[in-house]
């Protein structure tokens, strides 16, 4: 019983390995690029308007 119960663990160990994690994560950005990035958005939205 214990070798079946350890095979079984094996299988199910690679195959929660293979579905992978549901969500990746994003990239980190930096507090200067993200005030980069929203000071473009301010000043496209203001051409915009």
């Amino acid at each position: 019983m214990n070798r079946k119960k350890k095979i079984n663990q094996i299988l199910q160990k690679r195959l929660k390995k293979a579905k992978g994690p549901s969500k990746k994560k994003t990239p980190y950005i930096c507090k200067a690029e993200r005030e980069r990035l929203a000071a473009l958005a301010a000043e496209q939205s203001d051409e915009n308007s």
